[in-house]
């Protein structure tokens, strides 16, 4: 059951409105790393989840999503309004002046329509969490770079509250993951295959225009794992000496 308080939680206030950055504001309303696909994602995966503790935590966070997205339409609102009576300003954002008349509506700053394709959902409840993870990581990214393109004081306050609030997100999701107990390697039931799970193909070699070179790491070097160089130039070195024969 969901139940509307009329209070934002986060009290939006803005000096000037800047209708160009009102439009950048809808990437985090109807784009694929906002608040709307956020709120969706959590709250569907907490309604396929049979562990009663992770799926508290995906409710939770689900719903405060909604909140967010509140604010953020809210502050959008607030910059893109001008647009609704003033041609100029209407000029920075035609979609949203013309078709919405100066307020917010499901699409991201290119004007692209919200689509569930954005969700990432499998059903595999740790799959699931790992995909949480990266969201509030993007979501993150996206409210620092908005906080750099305005000098707004009240705005950058609200979008510093939603930023914050993302990472409080990505340690609740990482500690539901940890506390599944699961091995980060283990995924899904059926086993993979011996030896070649531990095969790290060079398959990006060569010098190339700009001077770049193999380089060895733990990503390819150790911890288990068998460096295997140039599979497809040894096949065509293996080709040629069979033609030769």
């Amino acid at each position: 059951m969901y139940h509307h308080v009329k209070k934002l939680m986060f009290t939006v206030r803005i000096g000037e409105p800047e209708p160009r950055f009102g439009n950048m504001l809808l990437e985090q309303f109807g784009g694929a790393n906002g608040e709307l696909a956020a709120a969706m994602q959590y709250t569907i995966q907490g309604l396929n989840c049979d562990d009663p503790g992770i799926k508290d935590l995906l409710m939770d966070i689900g719903t405060e999503e909604l909140s967010h997205l509140e604010i953020i339409g809210s502050l959008a609102r607030m910059h893109l309004k001008p647009t609704k009576s003033s041609r100029e300003a209407a000029e920075a954002d035609p979609l949203v002046a013309i078709a919405g008349g100066g307020g917010v509506n499901l699409f991201n700053s290119q004007g692209n329509p919200w689509t569930a394709d954005y969700l990432k959902i499998t059903g595999e409840i740790d799959v699931d969490l790992r995909s949480n993870i990266a969201a509030e990581a993007r979501a993150k990214i996206v409210y620092e770079r908005l906080i750099n393109f305005t000098d707004d004081a009240g705005t950058r306050e609200a979008l510093q509250f939603l930023m914050t609030r993302e990472i409080t997100h990505l340690k609740s999701f990482m500690k539901g993951l940890e506390s599944l107990g699961i091995d980060p390697l283990v995924i899904g039931e059926i086993p993979p295959t011996p030896g070649l799970v531990d095969q790290y193909f060079n398959t990006s070699t060569g010098t190339g225009d700009d001077g770049e070179k193999d380089v060895r790491g733990p990503w390819n070097k150790g911890n288990g794992f068998r460096f295997v160089d140039s599979p497809a130039l040894k096949g065509l070195a293996d080709e040629a000496k069979a033609d030769k024969g």
